[in-house]
């Protein structure tokens, strides 16, 4: 019997993020997961907690919510909105103190019951801009 890749993507996103659940990220992360972020490729569970530690670093208040799941034979892509605070200047420049709304998509191929491979879609570069722009 197949692993049941829709409960696997929502307890990432539940435990991982809204959780903050950093034991999830070694259960449900294959040792050679590379995660494909709009920053650059990540690879492994130590780099993707790096990242996960920044964008925490910034938004302390950041939640996820899970809106929709589509589940293809090992694949699983995930629509989900961000609001949050931004609190920290973890991003490399102050916090605006400014809210942040914002949505995307992420792709998750699975090796077993496993994230093997992600890609995350989202306009990151204009929540940066936006953010970076209230704090000139």
């Amino acid at each position: 019997m197949a692993p049941d890749y829709r409960a696997i993507a929502r307890r990432w996103f539940d435990d991982n993020w809204n959780r903050r659940r950093e034991a999830v990220i070694g259960e449900l992360l294959a040792p050679s997961a590379v995660g494909h972020m709009e920053g650059g490729d990540v690879r492994g569970a130590e780099e993707f907690k790096a990242g996960r530690a920044t964008l925490l670093g910034a938004f302390p208040d950041m939640r996820v919510v899970v809106e929709d799941i589509v589940v293809e034979g090992s694949q699983a892509v995930v629509r989900w909105s961000v609001t949050g605070t931004h609190l920290g200047d973890h991003l490399g420049f102050a916090a605006s103190q400014r809210s942040a709304n914002f949505r995307g998509m992420t792709w998750l191929r699975f090796e077993g019951d496993r994230i093997a491979e992600g890609w995350d879609g989202w306009n990151q570069g204009a929540l940066l801009a936006s953010l970076q722009a209230a704090t000139s």
